[in-house]
């Protein structure tokens, strides 16, 4: 079981006792709670600590929880329906919509309700997770000289440093002066949209396409405009296309196990999309967000489209999130010529700069043994859940396609049969104790079929894969008797 639903379901436990105390009484101990439900010492501190976030126990270091005495006096509601009218009120020549639709992300991002399983998760499961190497990292991290002081703007220089040998490869073709250290993968991309379109310019992206840049795009005012992709990545004939008739001077491009579909850029496309970029005076943004996500069994990867751009074309997008933790929020931007400034004006305005102590934790965990180790353990983790997943997809719901089996990156994209309701879909699995993502997010515009990305990292191992597809498989027969 998830050490989280633990977590939830003791709370829950403990909440409904409550009751028999007095306000003021003391719980029983962390021992005896631990015997009694037989859960870890730290699933139980961290129960404790839920109920103490809502205000219904105190705790006292070395003396114990608390029952918390009720509020005597209510809580006042007041009349807050004077917003609707405050925040509907836009003019006709207004670019930037003030409200933002944060569905298709969020939909990754909450967490599911306890015993749900996860199949809808953008990050790696605990147990995944290089807790320890990132504790220790942090430990050294925040007893360096200077650890907790006001930051390079820019970052730490040694981590820029790290990020340029990353992304510009052995040529090194990317100089550290050229790399922003920002506050994850998301927030470089949201700078990186404000920096190179003016609002109510349209964006040229890939169809299917990752939800939360769309929500960035569309929160700016930015008009999507979907490029067809297949197994080999972006349609270059489309996308020459689609510069001419549209007249955006920006496109979004996933060239390495593109979110939802997983393809890779094929050789003869990558200098494509710099060419007709070029020819169309554009840029490129590069989100390159599951390189240190490659499959056990993956081919060498390609070098990023930025190291073979000398011209400033490309602006390239990266993260350590994906890779370790969802709080470890430590990304980069790289671009040339005048736009990093423009790039560097946008992040200290919006964020000043990404906090030291998780600059250094970073740079000590990439600089460790452990990192090596943990890249290894995690490539061969996740080939072992991709092949269990498509297992489990072959034996419950052979009317469920998958047709490229991507070898990196944590998703399959997979078709469901015609007239498939996708949304419908993965709402009856959720009531059937599995989270799903629907493909309808995913395009900037309609569907041209059925899909459901299907994530395999977010889960405790195969096992809970294979529950969690005979999930979808009861989901599937109450939504789609006929399928």
């Amino acid at each position: 079981m998830h050490e989280r639903n633990s977590v939830a379901e003791l709370a829950e436990s403990l909440k409904r006792e409550l009751n028999r105390y007095s306000p003021g009484e003391k719980l029983p101990s962390s021992r005896a709670l631990v015997e009694r439900f037989r859960v870890s010492p730290v699933t139980v501190s961290r129960a404790i600590a839920a109920l103490a976030a809502e205000g219904l126990v105190t705790t006292r270091p070395g003396a114990g929880a608390f029952r918390t005495a009720p509020h005597s006096a209510p809580v006042r509601l007041g009349d807050t329906s004077w917003q609707q009218v405050a925040l509907s009120m836009e003019s006709a020549a207004e670019a930037v919509p003030r409200s933002v639709d944060a569905s298709g992300v969020l939909s990754t991002l909450a967490e599911p309700p306890p015993g749900v399983i996860e199949l809808s998760g953008g990050y790696l499961h605990p147990a995944l997770q290089p807790e320890r190497a990132l504790a220790a990292a942090l430990g050294r991290a925040g007893r360096r000289p200077g650890a907790w002081g006001r930051p390079p703007i820019e970052g730490v220089t040694e981590l820029r440093a790290w990020f340029a040998r990353e992304i510009g490869g052995p040529a090194g073709t990317v100089a550290a002066s050229e790399v922003l250290i920002t506050a994850g993968g998301q927030s470089a991309l949201t700078a990186a949209l404000r920096a190179l379109a003016p609002p109510g310019a349209p964006l040229l992206v890939e169809s299917p396409t990752y939800p939360g840049m769309l929500a960035a795009a569309r929160a700016s005012g930015l008009r999507p405009v979907p490029v067809p992709t297949d197994a080999r990545g972006v349609r270059t004939d489309l996308l020459a296309e689609a510069f001419r008739t549209s007249g955006a001077r920006v496109f979004v491009c996933q060239p390495l196990f593109q979110n939802p579909t997983g393809a890779v850029l094929a050789d003869d496309r990558r200098p494509e999309v710099i060419r007709v970029a070029r020819e169309a005076g554009a840029f490129v943004i590069e989100d390159d967000f599951a390189r240190r996500l490659a499959h056990e069994d993956s081919p060498p990867l390609p070098p990023t489209l930025a190291a073979d751009d000398p011209d400033g074309i490309v602006v390239h997008v990266c993260s350590l999130t994906k890779a370790t933790s969802p709080s470890l929020r430590v990304g980069a931007l790289a671009a040339r010529g005048p736009v990093l400034e423009r790039l560097r004006a946008i992040q200290v305005v919006d964020s000043f700069f990404v906090p030291r102590p998780l600059q250094e934790a970073a740079l000590e965990l990439v600089g460790s043994p452990a990192w090596t180790r943990h890249r290894r353990t995690t490539a061969a983790e996740l080939r072992v859940r991709r092949e269990a997943l498509l297992t489990a997809l072959h034996r419950e719901l052979p009317a469920v396609s998958v047709g490229f089996v991507p070898p990196g990156g944590f998703h399959v994209w997979a078709r469901l049969p015609d007239g498939t309701d996708d949304a419908a879909l993965s709402a009856a699995a959720l009531r059937a104790g599995v989270a799903v993502a629907s493909g309808g997010p995913y395009h900037p515009a309609e569907s041209v079929a059925p899909h459901l990305r299907l994530s395999f990292a977010a889960v405790a191992g195969t096992a809970e894969l294979a529950e969690g597809v005979s999930r979808l498989r009861t989901a599937f027969e109450t939504a789609c008797p006929g399928g």
